[in-house]
């Protein structure tokens, strides 16, 4: 290979008398400034190197070589380790690819024309990616690999396109057979992705592009003209702000500049929108841009037809764009090169790397490092026919295939890890798949980052501490980072350990705000590992009884006093946390009445102490005093979980030690009833129905659904009263009655609807009064109860009781909306039906209770109530679309991000969608052990706390409302009374009887 490409530069160069070709022949040693001049003269002119700084230019013109090859030549194979980089000045090479790595199977994918670059794998020494042949006489400017990287070390931010391979700047279905006209080869320099003139745009996308092109026109015309920029004459352009302030004026949806560019992006990656020169970002900025109608010489201009239709679908085109923006945002963002990337870009790039599932459940060390690495990541957008190196993305066929990856999945880390070969090869199943991509460098350098700021506390010889260092921001120095200019956050450590760090690094001079964030993250998830019983003694070790040892009588005093007013704090915390729950706990009680005695006698001493003497003599008096009125009187929840007039007085909290009296049904649908506190395990409600049965030989404690479907009980279970499902019911039996266990009649349901009243009823009275009972019982909700959720209530011992009803209380709103419609004879009825609950779910939305939102919705999704087309058919236009945007919003993909994107711009009061944040701990909880090493994951309890906070945020404001001086018993009533039917086969049944299967 290497004696053709010589002899073919000999048998040029006797013919080639160009001087600046005898310049750059010489060897680099031996060129003088003139022969540097006359080299930089014409690589001006070369359309590449047109961006390149002059420095760089000049240095190239000293490292340079020229190359003159004929056609058929073999510059170098697929697999050859590379000496070189390569810029095509004239000619062009064919990119050919063997997936059999032997050569007589490659086949040509695209073409190199002037302009572009490639070799670029000489700068981690991998192989060839592919074998380059010239198509043609070829002019080439050889850099060899040292000065190559030497290079890009100094100019990487001007030479940032040099690294990408530009294997897609050609057609990708070119082959042997048919080649690409030699017009038709790319002149842009080192550009890596398509072209968007080679690029055929969605039918969708191209009628978005055509909507808002006619909308400018009928509603501001003046955007679309032809512009004048330094002389030259661009016809019939937009201008990026302009096109940005437009669109933000147009609807609702468009929150955001940054949004609108991702709309915007959105045309221009498809073609529809084009940048005069042809740039591949679209930016908010003095830059002119073009509709794909108006590239035509004489542009259409919109009908009088065409008007009306950009009229009546631009909204539903913002929408359009809205949801699909972000994605081409990212994928903007992700194109660019790393040290090009805003500290914006970051932000976004991490922001949504936590949607991705495959990082969904990492702790924030690595959440962290990926904030301080994204710039690493890139993205790769593949078209089938495209071919893409091997270190770029593994592949999964051994012999058959073994698995599909899905949106979310990752590859390729163990084999990084592990310095292995590839274990499998990973082939397209469609077209447009998307990456990211960390490269091995990066992915390396980003453990060893991780490893190098991991400050490991022992004793005798055991990890106690694990902490991770970091600079501070707000410490920063111009003379360099010193140690007191880090700050160190708990990876993980035994609970006394972190604890006693915590306790260190408590600012006293705050409250507890973001610097003491992992005391509060401690203090709300410590039960998980150190539960009240073995954390009070804890606690009282850690209040100082001595003096300190060394520096003078005041530095003694003040170091004294302050761990005192630490853990004194810190116990106060606890308290407010804890609330209600610590009275419920002998040990908490008799060590809050501890602490408040050494508290007391210290401040005897220490006159300091006494402002917060005060507030904790406050707390400790009122848990105590509550503690013992509990015990001597049990509050009785009168028929707590079943329909009721208790169900009009306001909710309250309910405690572990509340007692209720419930009905135990028998197999013949006789029943007992017993009184148990709520807390109470299936062990102690079995006893105490065998008490009034007279026998407790093998009963079984079953949950009976009104389908008939059982769910037996374990004896550790705890309250199990709120599990059950809305028209569920407790039965006790033998386990030989299993099978002859039938529900009984009242949990059908109702057999006709309550449409008479319901339709006289305001939807914004619903809405209201719905909000406002759905407040209470999110009220009642104590933020524990979401951990002892998580991460099993029995393992903890305590009750979800209120978070239970809530949970329930979306389920009751769901099917509320499906018996209704299913009960509901009459067509025009069940049409006026539908556009009720899609105004009552906008006036919840208005309210922010997008938990009844959600419920409403998903109750009009159910299969039962969407098969009813011709219902849907007769729905006005105007609530298909609401109906339709509230879809949108409730779109699952990217983990919920439409939803996240909307909940992140509200006020509270808020009531957030509860099955997402449950989701949200349960992800945590699976993705992340609970103990590493024997060491408590403080990191996992920190991403716990995170997602429990949000609760507390959305309570964080009172909920009121104008209307709430209104009074509206019979709403009221009905709201907190739903009946429902909650089989699901039933309500099928109903649905086709109302609307029979067309044949």
């Amino acid at each position: 290979m290497i004696s053709y490409m010589v002899a073919a530069h000999t048998s040029s160069h006797s013919s080639e008398s160009a001087e600046w070709i005898i310049c750059l022949d010489k060897r680099p040693a031996e060129r003088s400034g003139e022969d540097v001049d006359i080299i930089l003269a014409r690589l001006k002119n070369v359309k590449a190197f047109e961006r390149f700084h002059p420095s760089l230019l000049q240095r190239i013109c000293l490292c340079g070589f020229y190359e003159c090859l004929e056609k058929g030549i073999t510059l170098y194979r697929q697999g050859d380790i590379g000496t070189s980089w390569y810029a095509v000045l004239s000619g062009s090479l064919d990119v050919k690819v063997s997936e059999t790595s032997s050569y007589q199977d490659a086949v040509t994918i695209c073409t190199l024309g002037t302009g572009t670059a490639f070799g670029e794998s000489i700068l981690d020494n991998t192989p060839r990616h592919a074998t380059i042949v010239t198509r043609e006489s070829s002019e080439l400017l050889r850099i060899e690999q040292r000065e190559f990287r030497s290079l890009w070390e100094k100019y990487h931010q001007c030479m940032a396109g040099l690294l990408v391979p530009p294997y897609g700047v050609m057609e990708s279905g070119c082959s042997a057979d048919r080649m690409p006209d030699k017009e038709n080869i790319s002149n842009n320099s080192f550009v890596s992705v398509s072209k968007h003139q080679n690029k055929v745009p969605s039918e969708k996308i191209l009628r978005a592009g055509k909507i808002l092109r006619n909308a400018i026109l009928s509603r501001a015309p003046h955007m679309i003209r032809d512009r004048k920029y330094h002389l030259k004459t661009y016809r019939q352009c937009c201008v990026g702000t302009e096109l940005v302030d437009w669109q933000m004026q147009q609807s609702s949806c468009v929150h955001s500049r940054i949004q609108a560019v991702g709309m915007w992006q959105v045309l221009l990656e498809e073609g529809v929108l084009n940048h005069v020169d042809q740039e591949l970002s679209f930016q908010d900025k003095y830059l002119f841009y073009r509709f794909l109608d108006d590239e035509q010489e004489d542009a259409p201009f919109p009908s009088e037809e065409e008007r009306k239709e950009s009229q009546e679908e631009l909204q539903d085109t913002l929408l359009l764009l809205s949801q699909i923006g972000p994605d081409a945002h990212m994928r903007m963002i992700l194109r660019k090169h790393p040290s090009e990337r805003t500290a914006d870009d970051l932000e976004i790039i991490y922001e949504e790397l936590l949607h991705i599932k495959a990082l969904s459940h990492l702790s924030t060390t690595v959440s962290t490092v990926s904030r301080n690495h994204a710039q690493l990541l890139r993205l790769l957008s593949h078209l089938r026919a495209e071919w893409q190196t091997a270190t770029t993305c593994a592949c999964v066929v051994i012999s058959g295939v073994v698995c599909t990856l899905h949106e979310g999945d990752d590859f390729g880390k163990l084999a990084l890890v592990n310095d292995a070969p590839r274990a499998a090869s990973i082939v397209l199943r469609e077209d447009n798949c998307h990456f990211l991509r960390v490269d091995k460098e990066d992915f390396n350098r980003i453990l060893r980052d991780v490893e190098a700021n991991t400050v490991r506390l022992k004793e005798h010889g055991q990890d106690v501490l694990v902490l991770e260092k970091s600079l501070s921001s707000s410490r920063t120095s111009s003379h360099g980072a010193s140690s007191s200019h880090y700050k160190y956050k708990v990876m993980s450590g035994t609970p006394e350990k972190i604890l006693e760090h915590l306790l260190e690094m408590m600012r006293l001079d705050s409250q507890f705000t973001e610097s003491d964030s992992s005391l509060d993250d401690f203090v709300l998830t410590h039960c998980v590992f150190i539960p009240n019983s073995q954390l009070c003694p804890v606690l009282m070790a850690q209040y100082p009884f001595s003096t300190a040892l060394q520096g003078s009588e005041q530095e003694k005093l003040d170091y004294t006093l302050n761990n005192k007013r630490r853990v004194i704090r810190l116990v106060m915390q606890w308290a407010a946390v804890h609330g209600d729950h610590l009275q419920e706990e002998d040990v908490s009680v008799a060590f809050l009445e501890e602490f408040l005695v050494a508290v007391s006698n210290d401040a005897k001493v220490i006159p300091a102490l006494k402002d917060q003497l005060t507030t904790l003599e406050r707390i400790v008096k009122q848990n105590t005093e509550d503690a013992r009125i509990s015990q001597k009187k049990h509050k009785v929840l009168l028929r707590q979980f079943s329909m009721g007039d208790e169900k009009l007085q306001k909710r309250q909290p309910i405690k572990s030690n509340d007692e209720i009296l419930l009905k135990v049904y028998c197999c013949d649908h006789t029943y007992t009833t017993i009184r148990v506190p709520v807390a109470a395990s299936v062990r102690e409600v079995i006893g105490a129905v065998a008490d009034k049965l007279g026998s407790a030989e093998d009963l079984l404690l079953v949950n009976l659904s009104s389908a008939g479907e059982k769910v037996i009980f374990k004896p550790n279970d705890v309250s199990v009263f709120s599990t059950l499902s809305i028209n569920g019911r407790l039965f006790a039996c033998r386990r030989d009655q299993l099978d002859s266990l039938t529900p009984l009649p009242e949990q059908e349901g109702p057999s006709a609807g309550f449409l008479a009243s319901f339709e006289l009823m305001s939807s914004k009275d619903v809405a209201y009064h719905m909000t406002s009972y759905d407040w209470e019982l999110f009220h009642c909700v104590h933020e524990l109860e979401l951990i002892y959720h998580t991460f099993g209530r029995q393992n903890v011992k305590k009750t979800t009781v209120n978070l239970d009803l809530f949970l329930r209380r979306f389920n009751e709103i769901q099917f509320w909306v499906i018996t209704e419609i299913c009960l509901c004879s009459q067509l025009s009825k069940r049409v006026q039906l539908l556009k009720k609950f899609i105004k009552i779910a906008a006036h919840c939305k208005e309210y922010r209770n997008l938990n009844a939102f959600f419920a409403i919705i998903m109750g009009m999704s159910n299969p039962a109530v969407c098969r009813l087309s011709q219902t849907w058919e007769k729905l006005p236009s105007k609530f298909k679309k609401f109906y339709g945007e509230f879809e949108n919003l409730m779109d699952p993909s990217r983990n919920h991000r439409a939803y996240r994107l909307t909940v992140a711009k509200l006020e509270p009061p808020i009531i957030p969608f509860m099955p997402l944040l449950i989701k949200d701990m349960t992800f945590t909880h699976e993705g992340n052990k609970t103990c590493i090493d024997n060491l408590v994951n403080f990191e996992k309890m920190r991403m716990i706390a995170n997602t429990v906070k949000i609760l507390r945020y959305c309570r964080s404001q009172p909920f009121n409302s104008p209307l709430a001086s209104k009074n509206h018993p019979e709403v009221r009533t009905y709201v907190r009374q739903l009946n429902v039917i909650d089989n699901q086969r039933t309500l099928t049944q109903l649905s086709h009887g109302l609307e029979p299967r067309r044949s």
